[in-house]
């Protein structure tokens, strides 16, 4: 019964561990972007695992018809199969990020195989849109030495999130996912949607039509959009963020030079 009751406390230990280790804001690994600056009343909207037509269309169309600017964390698989779609992604103003080529659990690769994954995106997002992203985010948040070392050596800001996930791949209602963004969103916020799943392509590898569907997170876009642009919060690329945030640092530094 003892070392049952060890091993129990060392499984919830190491669960526990494991939560702590990977919190989006956990620094221990290296420094990634979590938030832009707390004295911005502006927030990033970004989306996880697409392209993912025919739901990253609709997500785009509202986008476009809020002039709301987005940032699409892209899987390197799906980009290649829907390149229509990523190249309207770009188009109509919204910022690329590296999401790796299958989205496997970067930590149980090889820094070769990493290096592999983000630069056989990178190839494949810069054939069809021209554009070299410096953004990367790490599958599942999912990260330690090696994979921040890696990114960092081909030159990527590694971009976690700062709103708690609204655990949208659940399908809980699109009222749900908006109610549990818009209830943790602060002053330069980043926010985690997905408009596809892993990168999968439900066609081509006859999966059920449920696996890849994002309607709720159309909805949702719209509601996260209309409430907090009620509540004066301006929507930004994670780029702009970023400069919004060095901007509002010099600006620190001068004052207090003063």
């Amino acid at each position: 019964m003892r070392f049952l009751a060890l091993a129990i406390l060392l499984a919830i230990g190491c669960y526990f561990g494991y939560e702590a280790v990977e919190a989006p804001d956990n620094q221990l690994f290296g420094k990634t972007l979590v938030a832009g600056a707390p004295t911005e009343r502006e927030v990033a909207l970004t989306f996880d695992d697409g392209p993912n037509p025919p739901y990253t269309d609709r997500i785009l169309d509202v986008l476009r018809a809020e002039r709301v600017p987005a940032t699409f964390f892209v899987v390197g698989r799906a980009a290649a199969a829907y390149p229509a779609t990523l190249r309207r992604i770009a188009r109509e103003g919204n910022a690329l990020g590296n999401h790796t080529w299958d989205h496997s659990h970067m930590t149980l690769e090889s820094p070769a195989a990493m290096g592999s994954e983000l630069q056989r995106t990178d190839a494949t997002i810069a054939r069809i849109t021209g554009i070299h992203t410096h953004l990367m985010r790490p599958p599942f948040g999912a990260r330690d030495f090696a994979v921040i070392g890696e990114a960092q050596k081909l030159g990527y800001r590694v971009v976690m999130w700062s709103v708690p996930l609204p655990k949208d791949w659940e399908q809980p209602g699109d009222a749900t996912i908006a109610k549990r963004v818009v209830d943790n969103v602060a002053d330069g916020s980043i926010i985690v949607l997905h408009d596809g799943n892993e990168g999968i392509l439900c066609a081509r590898d006859h999966r059920p039509a449920h696996d890849c569907d994002r309607n709720q997170d159309v909805a949702a876009t719209r509601e996260i959009v209309d409430t907090l642009r009620a509540r004066g919060f301006r929507f930004v690329t994670i780029p702009q963020l970023i400069a919004d945030a060095d901007r509002a640092d010099e600006h620190a530094k001068r004052m207090a030079a003063r």
